[in-house]
């Protein structure tokens, strides 16, 4: 499994925002975690990350436990957070470079073009300043990003926020194409029908537990959303 968490808690002061979680990706899925603000889906995967030590249990990256050496199981993943942070005075294929070299990958510029394409980014955008970039460009170079990194993790914290339905519905066939190539993902989202979408399992948190975990294909749209709000109702 690559993306593993093991009876995984995590509080803040007396607050439980995670209690006892366990959940595996393996290559080639995607899972969504659901849930309204607060049920612990960012929690879960700031954990994942490194950046909550938690207080009971362990997450792991491709059988790297994340507590015991970060660095190495941060070099396996890749993070896309609802706004993707770059250098908006560097072009899109500058901003790739930059953070490739950083991830200790260097390309030739045909390389990084090739990259930036096949997230759908036009050829006429690659070299213009990201600072006049709309979010769903800015999204497509962090996958870019995640491509070049060569990461078989990849972690989405609410990355369809705010796209408009032509740039969620691109994002959603990257993340499909990222699944084919055997990349394993974890989606928090709020987006129950891009989730019904894209998945192979999904996740339902309230109050930081995972309530329901069961694959996508065992519920319409229609189904998920009641089951949705009756979970968040109860």
């Amino acid at each position: 499994m690559t993306i593993t968490a093991s009876h995984l808690s995590h509080r803040y002061g007396a607050t439980l925002a995670l209690d006892d979680l366990t959940l595996e990706v393996a290559s080639g899925e995607v899972c969504c975690l659901l849930g309204p603000n607060g049920a612990g889906k960012s929690t879960t995967i700031n954990c994942l990350l490194g950046f909550l030590t938690p207080t009971s249990g362990f997450a792991a990256i491709s059988g790297v436990r994340v507590d015991r050496d970060p660095l190495q199981a941060r070099s396996r993943l890749a993070y896309i957070p609802e706004n993707v942070m770059l250098y908006p005075y560097f072009t899109g294929r500058e901003n790739l470079a930059f953070f490739s070299e950083l991830a200790g990958h260097r390309y030739a510029t045909a390389e990084l073009d090739a990259l930036l394409v096949q997230t759908g980014l036009g050829r006429d955008d690659i070299e213009r300043r990201v600072g006049g970039y709309s979010k769903g460009m800015r999204q497509k170079v962090g996958i870019a990003i995640a491509l070049a990194k060569r990461a078989t993790a990849l972690l989405l914290d609410e990355p369809t926020s705010g796209l408009d339905p032509k740039a969620s519905n691109e994002f959603s066939r990257l993340l499909l194409d990222l699944r084919a190539q055997g990349t394993a993902i974890l989606m928090a989202t709020h987006d129950i029908f891009r989730a019904r979408e894209v998945a192979t399992s999904i996740g339902i948190m309230q109050r930081g537990r995972l309530v329901h975990h069961f694959p996508a294909e065992q519920v319409s749209s229609q189904e998920l959303e009641s089951l949705y709000l009756a979970t968040v109702a109860a």
